[in-house]
């Protein structure tokens, strides 16, 4: 797959593009393997300047990076035995949201999370990550499954919100939303969720209702879309930028406001620079975080999960 920068990574990309160029002359006419390492160095050492300082808006782009990890790259990377269930019993299937039975280390956990997609077939097939009501329907039966079986759920947070459309309302879009997010909220197993690019508004909330929730260095998560503020805002799509500045939707502030547990550190140049380690760190963290969640019983589960969220945004004082 052909690599995709970012708007901000042009300077990058050009180095890049002279080391491919140097890389064909020294095959035909001559070795540039001085050259072409100077250039490498550079190229590294720019990346790295360059992804230490991001801005809300330049996080917003790499998290919306096609080349990505998404929830299928995730199931391959980090579990075994796999098996989809699919269907809300209802309606129909919905493959925005995908999820079933898996081992994570050799131990039982119901999985779920978004899928993008990864080409124009895809991400017809999976809506782009936005769940209908169905999804959100399968999420509960599925958080049913695993609390009578006593297993931990782990969920993938990544779309840009619920799909709007005129058929999802008439399902009831925003009532199987608040299903899928009480079910979060009263599972007496432990819950851990991580935001692996976009956590857009209800339609993330509903399935990141953890006990944890984690989020990579990069991601987002927000109430709205930037480019959906700005509209409200400015009636201007095109102030995003400005609206992503204003609304903390990365990480740090996120941690600050309570909103997210922790945060995963990508691979310099984002986790699409190196999805495989990306995954690797997902997996050792959320291996720490069910370590810890394990031993409390149903009750105390619940209780801390209630406290994390009445916590949020309180500086502290009750």
């Amino acid at each position: 797959m052909a690599v995709h920068y970012l708007e901000f990574e042009k300077p990058i990309a050009d180095l890049e593009a002279k080391i491919e160029e140097l890389s064909l002359l020294s095959s035909t006419s001559g070795s540039f393997e001085a050259e072409i390492q100077g250039l490498r160095q550079k190229a590294e050492q720019l990346r790295r300047k360059t992804y230490a300082g991001l801005d809300p808006w330049m996080k917003t782009q790499v998290a919306r990076h096609p080349q990505r990890p998404h929830f299928v790259d995730y199931v391959a990377g980090l579990f075994t035995d796999f098996v989809e269930l699919k269907g809300d019993r209802q309606f129909g299937d919905d493959q925005a949201i995908l999820g079933g039975l898996a081992r994570f280390r050799g131990e039982p956990v119901v999985i779920m999370g978004h899928e993008k997609g990864h080409d124009t077939q895809t991400r017809v097939v999976h809506n782009f990550g936005m769940a209908r009501p169905e999804g959100y329907r399968k999420a509960v039966r599925l958080m049913d499954l695993a609390e009578r079986y006593g297993l931990p759920v782990l969920t993938f947070v990544d779309t840009a919100g619920a799909y709007p459309g005129l058929g999802a309302e008439e399902r009831g879009q925003a009532e199987a939303i608040a299903r899928s997010t009480e079910r979060c909220l009263t599972l007496g197993v432990p819950s851990i969720a991580t935001i692996t690019g976009e956590g857009g508004s209800g339609g993330a909330i509903a399935i990141a209702a953890a006990g944890r929730v984690l989020m990579l260095e990069h991601s987002i998560y927000s109430v709205i879309s930037p480019e959906g503020a700005a509209g409200i805002l400015w009636r201007d799509g095109a102030r995003a930028r400005d609206a992503a500045m204003a609304m903390k939707i990365t990480g740090p502030d996120l941690v600050e406001l309570k909103i997210v547990d922790r945060i995963i550190q990508e691979p310099v140049g984002g986790a699409h620079a190196d999805p495989q380690a990306a995954i690797a760190a997902v997996g050792d963290v959320l291996a720490e975080e069910l370590a810890a969640l394990s031993p409390l019983t149903p009750e105390q589960l619940r209780k801390a999960r209630a406290d994390r969220f009445y916590a949020i945004g309180r500086n502290g004082a009750h």
